[in-house]
């Protein structure tokens, strides 16, 4: 992330991202794969390809739905959007490992007065009288993050052309070199 002043000297946050350009590598249709799709390539390998793989040695490759006017070979670059432009951006959130119910569900934990001995954090009780079993759902601890996470309305605020970055007012999901999946509003 990042910082600018704008036109009334208030501090705008953004987020920096490399965004292209994407190569179309194919163009999947109903009648031959059944299905309507636009896969894109992003960030060419540069280590040996294999002969499978000519034409579509791209590190990261995605499939989208709408594809609509697009041919094999049509690069997509940061020119698709414009400043001012209102963005959604999905990722991969950051992975905080294994937590306690206090810190995944914001649990408030047990009291610290007399006779609560190495028990302020823990989750109390998880059952009931009846059906005397633990409910499918109930909120426990256990792994927290790595999940898919959209943030709709970011606004586009600048957009360099030349290095394909793309300046966003905001912050995204994940961590920093995480891949990011950028679409209009």
């Amino acid at each position: 992330m990042s910082q600018i002043f704008d036109d009334k000297g208030n501090i705008v946050p953004l987020t920096l991202i490399q965004a292209g350009p994407c190569k179309v590598l194919q163009i999947k249709t109903a009648e031959k794969d059944k299905y309507d799709a636009v896969e894109l390539g992003f960030v060419k390998k540069t280590k040996k390809v294999k002969k499978s793989e000519k034409g579509k040695e791209y590190r990261y490759k995605r499939e989208f739905k709408n594809g609509d006017n697009l041919k094999v070979g049509d690069e997509i670059d940061v020119s698709v959007f414009q400043e001012g432009d209102k963005v959604k951006i999905s990722g991969t959130s950051k992975g905080k490992g294994f937590q306690g119910g206090v810190k995944k569900w914001g649990f408030s934990g047990r009291g610290a007065s007399h006779g609560v001995k190495h028990e302020h954090r823990t989750l109390g009780s998880t059952g009931t009288s009846f059906p005397e079993r633990v409910i499918k759902g109930r909120k426990m601890p256990g792994r927290m993050g790595s999940q898919r996470i959209s943030v709709k309305n970011l606004k586009v605020v600048k957009i360099d052309k030349e290095n394909n970055i793309l300046a966003v007012k905001g912050a995204v999901p994940g961590r920093r070199g995480i891949l990011l999946e950028i679409s209009s509003l």
